[in-house]
């Protein structure tokens, strides 16, 4: 165990975002999101819900300034809703760190698919909320 590390991030977890260089992009996914079929680097955290994750992230993790989105949520499908308590969750663990973070970006399912190929890594959570996803965007990291 290390000090001022949340115990939500295991020893896996804290190696990927440790070596993650900027630009790099992480994609925190809700238990029903086709994590191995899009990229071949999955982390579990199994029982784990987004909003906690990202309370546990964003002390260690600087959100890259020189790009409009790095905070990119899936857009609901044509006659589906979006639940709004599950962005209002994230964006209170994202201000409590990022305060000056933008506001998050929505992209269509088949788009956050594709940019799901490219993440550094999935790490498959224990979110529920429908559109529970998140793609993170790494920074560099002020002296």
């Amino acid at each position: 165990m290390l000090r001022g590390i949340s115990a939500l991030i295991g020893p896996e977890l804290l190696g990927v975002l440790s070596r993650m260089g900027h630009g790099d992009e992480v994609v925190l996914a809700d238990a029903h999101f086709p994590g191995e079929k899009y990229n071949d680097y999955v982390l579990r955290a199994d029982g784990v819900r987004i909003a906690d994750l990202l309370d546990a992230i964003l002390p260690l993790f600087v959100l890259d300034d020189y790009v409009d989105d790095p905070l990119v949520m899936m857009a609901a499908e044509p006659g589906d809703t979006l639940d709004p308590a599950v962005e209002k969750a994230y964006r209170a663990a994202i201000e409590k760190h990022c305060p000056d973070a933008p506001a998050i970006t929505r992209i269509g399912r088949f788009d956050f698919y594709e940019r799901t190929k490219e993440a550094f890594a999935v790490v498959m959570t224990g979110e529920v909320a429908k559109y529970g996803n998140i793609i993170l965007k790494k920074g560099v990291t002020p002296c």
